[in-house]
C-alpha cells in the first residue's frame, strides 16, 4: 500500500517508526555508481529513507548487497511461451521487479481483444508488466496477419496506467518515407507524453535521421559496435539485446563506458522457457557482461536507473527516499545471484523460488484462432529453372544471408536436399481458411530427416513448417493445426513430440518448468534427426518476419527485406 506523504514524511524524518528496516547491507547507488552503508526504511511500498532508522521489523542482511529490483526494458512476454502469470512467477526469482511489454505477437494474431488480454493479465502479479503498444500490425503488407490496428484503434489504451509507449515501429520504410498512418500513431503517442520504441536493423546516414526525426527514441536491433555508435550519436538509447535467437551483448560490450553508459540498456526481447531457467533473465545478462569485464556497478545502473527514467517509470529505478521499494538482495557483486526479491515493499522470493500465494490466476484465455484445412495443403514446387534463391542461417542472430544454389530437381518439381542442408520452408496462412502458403528453401538447419512446424512465426504468426520431404511437413503443420498451436516433430509420416499452445497459438497456462519440458523434448526430437541451432525452434520462428534482413518468407512469398519487395525464388 501507498503511504501518504505525511506519513512517509514523518518516517523519512525519524518521528515515526518505519513498517519495515533493512539493516546491515551495502546500498547500491545508482546514482553516483557507488557503494554506500546504511538502513533503508519502508513504509508500505514506498523508501522513506537511507540511514539509521527505527522501525517495527528489522530485517538484518548480513553485510549483504541490496540494488534496485531489475528492469527489462523490452521483452514479448509470448515469447517465453507462456501467459503473464506464469511468466511474472517466472522471472520474479531472477530479481526482475517490472518489465516493459510489446504484446505485438498475441495483437497480430487478435488485435485489441489479444492486447486487452495481455493488459487484464497484468493484474495482482508479484511484478509490475507495463506494456508499449503494437505499432505494426500487420508487421508489414507483405504477410497475412490476423488483425490490422490503425491509429484510431490504439488512442483509448493510451490513457491506461500500464501502457508506456509505443512499441518499436518496425515499418521503418513507412517512417522514412513519412507513411501518415505511421505517423499519426507517433504523433498522439508523443501527445500524450509517452515514448516510442524503435527497431531499425542496419538502418543509417540520412535514412536513420529522418527515422529519428519522427522521435522514435530506441533501438534493440544494433548488431555492431559501429551501428549502436552511430544510433547514439544522432541521440537514441540503445537497448543491448541477449536473448535465445539473436545475442548481441558480445559484439557491443566494446561501446559500454563512461560516455555512453547512460544511455544504454539490457532487454531480453525474446527468451525462450530454456534460458530463462538456466541462464536467468535481465540477472543473467548482468552476470554475463560482469563476467566480460563490465563494471558492476555499470550494468546494475544499465538494468535499473536507465529504463526507468527512460520510460518515466516513476518512482522505480533506484534505492532513494520516495522510490518505490523494488528491491533485489544478493551476496556477491560480481556474480549477483538473487538470495531475496522485494517488488512493493514485500518480499516476493527467496533463495531463487517464488513466496506463495502471491499471483493471481489472469482472465480467461481467448479462444484459438486456427482457420486451417491442413488436408488441403501443397507443398510442391514447380520448377521453373535451375537456381534458386535461399534463406542462409547466421550463427547466434535473427538476421539471414541470401544465397543462391543450384536446385535439386525431381519429376519437374524442386525438392529439398538433405545432402546439402538445402531444405523445403513453408508459410501457411492460418486466419481466413484459404490456407494461401509461400514456399521456399532454407540453409543452416541441418536436418537430415523429418519436418518441424510451428504456429509461433514472427510476427504474423502463420503456420511455418521445414522439412527435408513434403510428407513429413505436412504430418507436422497437421499435428499443430489439431493442438491449436504449438510446435510439432514429425519423422517417416508420424508425429515424435509435440508442444501445445493453445492461447493464440503462441502461449500456455502451464507453469513455464513444464513448458520447458516439453520444449526440451521437441527440441531434443529435432536434434535427434540433424538440426543444428541449439534452439531450431526459435530460429524458426523468425524466417517468416519480414523486418529483418536479408532474405525472409512470408505466406505470400520470399521478401527481400533490404529492397521491401516481393521476390521469385527461381532467380
Amino acid at each position: 500500500m501507498t503511504p501518504s506523504l505525511q506519513t512517509l514524511i514523518e518516517v523519512a524524518r525519524g518521528d515515526r517508526p518505519a513498517d519495515r528496516v533493512l539493516s546491515g547491507g551495502r546500498i547500491v547507488d545508482v546514482f553516483t555508481r557507488q557503494v554506500i552503508e546504511g538502513d533503508i526504511a519502508l513504509v508500505g511500498d514506498t523508501i522513506a529513507g537511507i540511514g539509521r532508522y527505527a522501525g517495527e521489523d528489522r530485517v538484518d542482511l548480513g553485510g549483504r548487497f541490496v540494488a534496485p529490483g531489475f528492469i527489462d526494458a523490452h521483452v514479448h512476454i509470448e515469447s517465453a511461451l507462456v501467459c503473464p502469470p506464469a511468466f511474472a512467477r517466472a522471472v520474479a526469482p531472477c530479481g526482475t521487479t517490472q518489465v516493459v511489454a510489446d504484446p505485438h505477437e498475441i495483437a497480430n494474431v487478435m488485435g485489441l481483444q489479444g492486447i486487452e488480454y495481455m493488459l487484464d493479465a497484468a493484474a495482482g502479479q508479484p511484478i509490475r508488466i507495463g506494456y508499449a503498444l503494437p505499432s505494426c500490425v500487420p508487421a508489414s503488407e507483405m504477410e497475412t496477419a490476423g488483425a490490422r490496428l490503425e491509429a484510431r484503434d490504439l488512442l483509448p489504451l493510451l490513457g491506461r496506467e500500464n501502457v508506456l509507449a509505443l512499441g518499436e515501429v518496425m515499418n521503418f520504410p513507412g517512417v522514412v518515407g513519412a507513411d501518415p498512418a505511421v505517423l499519426k500513431k507517433i504523433e498522439q503517442t508523443r501527445a500524450v507524453g509517452k515514448r516510442v520504441d524503435g527497431h531499425a536493423p542496419s538502418l543509417s546516414g540520412r535514412r536513420l535521421q529522418a527515422y529519428l526525426a519522427a522521435g522514435i527514441g530506441t533501438d534493440h536491433e544494433c548488431t555492431t559496435v559501429e551501428e549502436a555508435a552511430e544510433k547514439l550519436r544522432f541521440g537514441m538509447h540503445v537497448l543491448v539485446r541477449e536473448g535465445t535467437g539473436a545475442k548481441n551483448l558480445e559484439d557491443l560490450l566494446p561501446l559500454i563506458d563512461e560516455r555512453t553508459c547512460r544511455r544504454m540498456m539490457w532487454c531480453s526481447d525474446d527468451r525462450h522457457p530454456r534460458d530463462l531457467i538456466d541462464e536467468g533473465h535481465i540477472d543473467g545478462i548482468v552476470r554475463k557482461a560482469i563476467a566480460l569485464g563490465l563494471d558492476p556497478l555499470t550494468a546494475i545502473q544499465m538494468a535499473t536507473l536507465n529504463p526507468a527514467e527512460f520510460y518515466g517509470l516513476e518512482g522505480s529505478g533506484a534505492i532513494a527516499p520516495g522510490r518505490r521499494a523494488d528491491l533485489v538482495v544478493f551476496s556477491d557483486l560480481s556474480r549477483p545471484q538473487m538470495e531475496a526479491v522485494y517488488c512493493r515493499g514485500k518480499i516476493v522470493a527467496e533463495e531463487g523460488r517464488l513466496c506463495p500465494g502471491l499471483t493471481a490466476p489472469g482472465p480467461a484465455a481467448p479462444p484459438q484462432v486456427m482457420s486451417v484445412d491442413s488436408s488441403a495443403i501443397d507443398f510442391k514446387i514447380p520448377a521453373a529453372g535451375e537456381r534458386i534463391r535461399v534463406i542462409a542461417l547466421i550463427a547466434g542472430q535473427i538476421l539471414t544471408g541470401s544465397e543462391t544454389a543450384r536446385a535439386r530437381i525431381v519429376d519437374g518439381r524442386a525438392e529439398a536436399d538433405p545432402k546439402r542442408d538445402l531444405l523445403k520452408l513453408a508459410v501457411v496462412e492460418r486466419y481466413t481458411g484459404q490456407g494461401n502458403t509461400g514456399l521456399g528453401f532454407v540453409r543452416g538447419f541441418g536436418l537430415r530427416a523429418g519436418a518441424m512446424a510451428s504456429s509461433v512465426s514472427h510476427d504474423s504468426h502463420n503456420l511455418i513448417g521445414v522439412g527435408t520431404n513434403d510428407e513429413d511437413m505436412k504430418a507436422a503443420i497437421s499435428a499443430v493445426v489439431q493442438m491449436g498451436g504449438g510446435m510439432a516433430v514429425a519423422a517417416g509420416g508420424r508425429v515424435r513430440e509435440s508442444l501445445g499452445l493453445p492461447v493464440a497459438g503462441l502461449m500456455s497456462e502451464q507453469p513455464l518448468p513444464e513448458i520447458r519440458r516439453r520444449l526440451d523434448a521437441v527440441t531434443r526430437a529435432a536434434h535427434d534427426l540433424g538440426a543444428t541451432p541449439a534452439d531450431p525452434f526459435m530460429i524458426l520462428s523468425f524466417l517468416a518476419l519480414p523486418v529483418i534482413p536479408a532474405l525472409k518468407l512470408t505466406d505470400r512469398g520470399l521478401i527481400d527485406v533490404e529492397a521491401f519487395r516481393p521476390v521469385p525464388l527461381f532467380v
